[in-house]
């Protein structure tokens, strides 16, 4: 077990793992660093968690801490709360037989090798002693990392039959790291690729957006094809493939390679940005027609219904829906937005998505035929403008109405309006020039 140079980096969130690690073994229990964030350690990445594993058992783990939580009972694992965060620690086990492609249906509490054979990816069976600054290596996951491949822990058929979720996680690893997939491992995926369609679709859902936000979005969908995965996922994003477009817009290609490009480009998005980018064409092969040119009629419209079709079968939330299915539905409305009229205009930039849609737009040039003058007129227009001008304090309101001798219906929200359009332009800018406005508009009969 050699001794690991520079993976001994302290912060906060490692002080208390190493804490943990030091009271286990302090009471005779073998405690190591587990999975990601040894792989992280050896890679220089800082880990965004530690998980723990030990000898000691559930039971023995609640009787050290002060705070636990046992979040995982049935297969060893206690939520470890310490003033620097929270830990999982788990029991080394060995699992027995996965009937519901998930769960094992038992567990045996054995030994630290033991552990490392059941988990999935070399990789990520990595163990690390911070207390002897050693790392433990029963798997060959530190040649895998040094050769930048990615391979299953043992016959791949075997553990993808564990938890088919894996399928997609080996994809995600190959990406973000821009490692290689070893060959029997790749060829498992492609064999079991139709059996993701057995795993919840909020398990993949949390898998995707992972592949879309943590980086190699581009070369994950490329995986995906070549696996064949991306038919059982994604088949909407599947049938973009040799769809083609204008050259005139497009020079790049078909409506897929313009996709990979626009994923290509995401810099750290959030998950709805890089939805609304993969899925911004997705009406385009439902669109098609030939005739003085290639033309896609509505298919912002149409990619919105599907767009929004898509985030429920994933299980999006409500607003994370609406938010895609609105990416989706304006990305073509922003060209015309220097000629809008200037109450619509800034009603339009000031829409709660609107900063998603303007990056979103600006890829999508980038990706096709780069012309970012429009981009440009509108991110200097919204530098420009003060909340006020686009948010400005209604001049009347429904009690000024009433007290004016209008009655209270729904002519009300018409006339306030009518009232704020004529404000955003700059027509009326003081409550009189409002009130006037109204009875010029909307006269009240004679008495």
């Amino acid at each position: 077990r050699p001794r690991c140079a520079g993976l001994q980096a302290m912060d906060s969130l490692r002080e208390g793992a190493v804490a943990i690690c030091a009271t286990l073994a302090k009471s005779g229990y073998r405690a190591l660093f587990a999975g990601g964030c040894v792989r992280d350690m050896l890679l220089a990445v800082p880990p965004k968690d530690y998980d723990i594993a030990t000898d000691a058992r559930p039971e023995q783990i609640a009787n050290l801490f002060p705070r636990t939580v046992p979040v995982g009972i049935d297969f060893g694992v206690q939520l470890v709360v310490v003033p620097q965060g929270q830990y999982e620690v788990t029991t080394f086990r060995k699992d027995g037989p996965y009937l519901d492609g998930r769960h094992p249906a038992s567990v045996a509490f054995l030994d630290e090798r033991e552990d490392a054979l059941r988990r999935d990816f070399t990789i990520n069976a990595l163990f690390y002693d911070p207390l002897a600054e050693q790392l433990v290596d029963y798997v060959g996951g530190r040649e895998d990392l040094a050769a930048r491949v990615i391979r299953t822990v043992g016959d791949p058929r075997a553990r993808f039959a564990e938890d088919f979720l894996r399928l997609l996680r080996a994809i995600r690893f190959a990406a973000r790291f821009d490692y290689t997939i070893e060959a029997d491992t790749f060829a498992a995926i492609t064999d079991l690729a139709a059996c993701i369609e057995r795993t919840s679709a909020e398990r993949v859902r949390d898998e995707l957006i992972k592949i879309l936000t943590e980086g190699g979005a581009k070369r994950a969908f490329i995986l995906l094809d070549e696996t064949t995965l991306l038919q059982h996922v994604l088949p909407e994003v599947a049938r973009m493939k040799d769809v083609q477009q204008p050259a005139e817009f497009h020079p790049e290609g078909d409506v897929f390679t313009h996709t990979l490009l626009l994923l290509e480009l995401l810099d750290n998005p959030s998950p709805t940005l890089a939805l609304g980018a993969l899925l911004h064409d997705v009406g385009k092969p439902d669109t098609f027609t030939e005739g003085d040119r290639i033309r896609f009629n509505n298919h912002d419209k149409i990619g919105a219904e599907m767009a929004q079709a898509i985030c429920r079968r994933l299980r999006m939330s409500n607003h994370d829906t609406e938010r895609v299915e609105w990416l989706v539905g304006q990305h073509m409305r922003l060209a015309h937005t220097p000629g809008m009229k200037e109450s619509k205009r800034k009603r339009f930039v000031r829409e709660e998505g609107f900063r998603e849609l303007l990056e979103l737009c600006k890829i999508d040039c980038l990706a096709s035929h780069g012309d970012l003058s429009t981009i440009r007129w509108l991110e200097n227009y919204c530098a420009s403008l003060k909340p006020e001008e686009i948010r400005p304090a209604p001049l009347v309101n429904g009690h000024d109405l009433i007290a004016l001798g209008y009655e209270a219906g729904p002519l009300f929200a018409e006339i306030l309006s009518a009232v704020e359009d004529a404000q955003l332009e700059g027509a009326v800018r003081s409550p009189q020039e409002a009130r006037e406005l109204v009875a010029r508009k909307w006269p009240l009969p004679s008495a």
